[in-house]
């Protein structure tokens, strides 16, 4: 057994049988291994950001790490921006990056980098193997590590301990993830906030708590005592639909954002942090939070969210809440030309029960997230980090994680050129994936931005850096060649009608909603 081998049997041993990969020559010995051990499903992928966005989507729907095979430095540099957002969902992903044999790096050959530094500000933990290391014991370290966080642990394997002779194993005894339990005091202090029922306190929710039995407790808490129930802009996850908890979501504009909070004079957080803005805008404060509104962090992302919520409500919870069923959005319909908010209405009328939500639209469909808390029960995932190029690979990562569930991506068209290798992979895994294009043909969202940081009025020249118009993307040609069926609708009706019939069928198709009439 070589050192590969025992690399692969470690990682299945600790339940991670899921591969996502992109590799080169310092890693054919761990390609060779993962051939000899078919219990874990390799997928590959054609860019480095697709394999570890979708080893993002994977985890944020399972709870457990896949693990990304990936070449050398340039190889996790061109996958970092997915791990960036991955990182800000608190995803548990495990990466093996190859590098050089250990005595080969001091000749400085063309591919040599500074790996573990390139690894640092994309990963919560690294480590990095050495011959006669116990490859056994740091694999296991390096998965619990990723499950504890949770967060994101790149593991470099260099060719030499890779292909070199590796000891056997010592069976290792299962651990579970230690959450820290919900401190008393705070859990009296939140009690008190919430118990005076004067409706300025707000609920803050993110990660775990943002799961359906939690968010039932929740909606239990907020009922009994007046309080705002908010969840965060950037959420990695959460379960809604009829008959589950409505929540609202912080907006992403600074001023609505704070316009939102203006009124609290307390928040408890739970599962979240305080919220801030994405950016500094000139003369607008970066902190949400209205001045001398109490903070109270009752429960982290990374502790003990559902003690937190338990509680609470033995405290506060006399009688259970049924939740609210908020109506679906009227139907458009008819031969007007298709807007991004007819899109949102029909996408949250027709999308089956337990459907997924990949939501890269940025700013396409600003309404959705409202329309679709009536809608079928469904899993709703957004961009975390704010890096762009999420949407696609995280879908791929959640269909390959949940099948038997159709996965719905809905993206900006400049986002999509980032990472539309992802199709690829779901044509060749017949992935059950339906991507809507918003092809508005420009960068939107920096148009707002350009307004919002006070910039001087757009010119030719900044015109130009947002327009996509020049040439236009087309996006039936680019999903055909990537295997994918693709039609586009530029119509109300045209949209429903191809919505429909995806969703009554099985794999990957592409639409390409024409969105310029906005």
């Amino acid at each position: 057994m070589n050192g590969a081998d025992l690399l692969a049997r470690t990682l299945l041993d600790e339940g991670v049988d899921t591969c996502f990969a992109n590799p080169g020559t310092s890693e054919m010995h761990f390609v060779a291994a993962l051939d000899r051990h078919p219990q874990m499903r390799c997928v590959l992928c054609l860019a480095e950001g697709v394999v570890t966005g979708a080893a993002d989507g994977f985890a944020r729907m399972v709870g457990r790490p896949a693990v990304t095979l990936l070449h050398l430095g340039p190889g996790l540099s061109n996958g970092g921006a997915n791990l960036h957002n991955a990182r800000r969902a608190r995803s548990p992903v495990v990466n093996v990056v190859g590098d050089h044999a250990s005595y080969h790096l001091a000749l400085d050959a063309p591919l040599t980098s500074d790996l573990d530094g390139i690894a640092r500000p994309f990963s919560d933990r690294v480590l990095r193997l050495a011959p006669g290391d116990d490859v056994a014991a740091m694999t296991r370290d390096a998965v619990r590590s990723s499950r504890s966080g949770p967060g994101v642990t790149t593991m470099i394997l260099p060719a030499d301990v890779a292909w070199s002779e590796a000891a056997s194993p010592v069976p290792a005894t299962p651990s579970a993830p230690e959450r820290r339990g919900c401190d008393a005091a705070g859990l009296a202090a939140a009690i008190e906030l919430l118990g005076n029922g004067d409706g300025r306190t707000a609920i803050f929710l993110g990660g775990a708590a943002l799961r359906a039995d939690m968010l039932a407790l929740a909606g239990d808490i907020a009922a009994a005592t007046g309080a705002g129930l908010w969840c965060e802009t950037a959420c990695a996850r959460i379960e809604r639909g009829a008959g589950r908890i409505p929540i609202r979501r912080l907006p992403y504009p600074v001023d609505m954002a704070r316009d939102a909070m203006a009124d609290y004079a307390a928040i408890v957080l739970i599962g979240a942090r305080a919220p801030v803005a994405f950016f500094a805008y000139p003369g607008k404060p970066g902190r949400i939070l209205p001045a001398g509104c109490t903070t109270l962090d009752l429960a982290g992302p990374t502790e003990d969210v559902a003690g937190a919520l338990n509680g609470l409500a033995s405290a506060l919870v006399r009688d259970r809440t049924p939740p609210a069923v908020p109506a679906l959005p009227d139907a458009p319909g008819g031969t007007a030309r298709l807007t991004s908010d007819a899109v949102a209405r029909i996408v949250a009328r027709r999308m089956p029960e337990q459907a997924v939500i990949s939501d890269e639209s940025i700013t396409s469909a600003p309404g959705f997230f409202g329309y679709s808390q009536g809608a079928a029960p469904h899993d709703y995932m957004a961009l975390t980090g704010g890096a762009i190029g999420q949407g696609i690979p995280v879908a791929t990562g959640a269909a390959v994680a949940a099948p038997g569930r159709k996965v719905i991506t809905l993206q900006a068209d400049g986002s999509a050129m980032y990472s539309l290798q992802g199709l690829w992979t779901q044509a060749r895994e017949a992935l059950d994936v339906v991507t809507v294009i918003f092809s508005n043909r420009s960068y939107r969202i920096l148009q707002h931005e350009l307004r919002n940081v006070g910039a001087t009025a757009a010119g030719p020249s900044a015109n130009r850096m947002m327009s996509l118009a020049d040439p236009a993307l087309d996006w039936v040609a680019l999903a055909r060649g990537m295997g994918v069926e693709a039609a586009r609708a530029d119509t109300v009706a045209a949209f429903d009608d191809l919505f429909r019939s995806a969703m009554a069928r099985p794999g990957p198709f592409l639409i390409e909603a024409d969105t310029t009439a906005d």
